[in-house]
């Protein structure tokens, strides 16, 4: 409703009251008797107060309508507002709950729906990890079964040649059983030659296993001198330079050869990387111990010695004395002891 609405009932009453007022203005003797008679009975100031009076009501009904309607406004606002707050905390009530977890040592807020979905991935997880465990398991049970069914038949199998080229060995006069005996003949001819094709047959299968054999050996072969020059590596950083590396083995292969007695076939057959290990460090325990025979020996001060400590010499390794007596004599027994002590 307008702030300036006024009721029927006063807006009747304003107009009738301006009607006056205007009648008032009009000349007196264009009026008819009864309006000129009303109207001097009634005076311009009286006229003037009935209208600031009506006024006066008008605008109090307005001012309390105003009221009103502010007071309305205000309680409407106040429903909205609170609506708003019940809706906020139904919100606030409808957010998942958080859960603190700890993921990589990384303390982490989850929600419980995130805490399923991470139990049942877990679960899944762990289901297919055991079912690729107990298949494998199968396998390597299955491949150590047909290991040991391999060996059989490569253990038989040359005793099947052997017992097949026993009877082989005698051929017979066919000629003369020919002669003798047709029908026999043709006998002992097809059980002969079944028997060569078997015996061709177990000698191609033997030789086949025995090339299978060979292969897994230089693949194993090939595996162990890969991890040996990655353990060189590791021990011999310097050796990562191809060209460094090359230079210090030709010079433990000369070492080897001439001061240890070592042929050149020997050295070219070493896989093992400890042996290399052993003959590079007896070589540069030699290239030491003939440094510091050229230097000026110079006596040491003796020294007085301190409470508690002894001048008992330090105890030798079996590994040093072992180095130690390989340069002196540079025999090949004394460069085998000095294996055994790194093997």
């Amino acid at each position: 409703m307008s702030n300036n609405a006024k009721p029927i009932a006063l807006q009747s009453e304003l107009d009738k009251t301006v009607s006056s007022f205007e009648n008032l203005l009009t000349p007196i003797e264009e009026a008819p008797e009864e309006v000129q008679a009303e109207q001097a009975e009634t005076s311009p100031e009286e006229v003037v107060e009935e209208v600031m009076e009506a006024e006066e009501v008008v605008e109090v009904e307005a001012e309390a309508e105003m009221e009103a309607e502010v007071e309305d406004d205000f309680e409407e606002g106040e429903e909205i507002e609170q609506s708003l707050e019940e809706q906020t905390e139904v919100e606030e009530e409808l957010q998942p709950q958080a859960y603190t977890v700890k993921v990589d040592g990384v303390e982490q807020e989850v929600t419980l729906a995130e805490l399923q979905n991470g139990y049942s991935r877990q679960q899944d997880y762990t289901r297919k990890t055991q079912e690729l465990s107990q298949q494998r398991k199968s396998i390597e049970e299955q491949q150590a079964e047909l290991a040991k069914k391999d060996a059989v038949y490569a253990q038989l199998l040359p005793q099947l040649e052997a017992s097949l080229n026993g009877e082989l060995e005698n051929e017979p006069d066919w000629a003369a059983l020919y002669e003798s005996d047709p029908i026999g003949y043709v006998r002992e001819k097809d059980v002969w030659e079944d028997k060569r094709k078997k015996l061709d047959a177990a000698k191609a299968e033997n030789q086949r296993l025995q090339d299978e054999a060979m292969q897994k050996q230089q693949e194993q072969i090939q595996k162990f001198v890969e991890y040996g020059n990655q353990q060189l590596t590791e021990k011999i950083p310097h050796w990562s330079d191809a060209e460094k590396s090359q230079k210090e083995k030709a010079a433990i292969t000369n070492y080897a050869i001439k001061d240890l007695g070592f042929t050149a076939q020997e050295i070219n057959q070493v896989i093992d990387y400890r042996v290399l290990l052993g003959l590079r460090d007896g070589m540069l325990y030699r290239k030491q111990v003939a440094a510091s025979k050229k230097k000026p020996t110079q006596k040491a001060a003796s020294r007085v010695a301190r409470p508690g400590t002894s001048n008992k010499p330090k105890t030798m390794t079996a590994a040093k004395k072992a180095q130690m007596k390989l340069a002196k004599s540079g025999k090949v027994q004394d460069a085998a002891k000095v294996f055994e002590q790194f093997i």
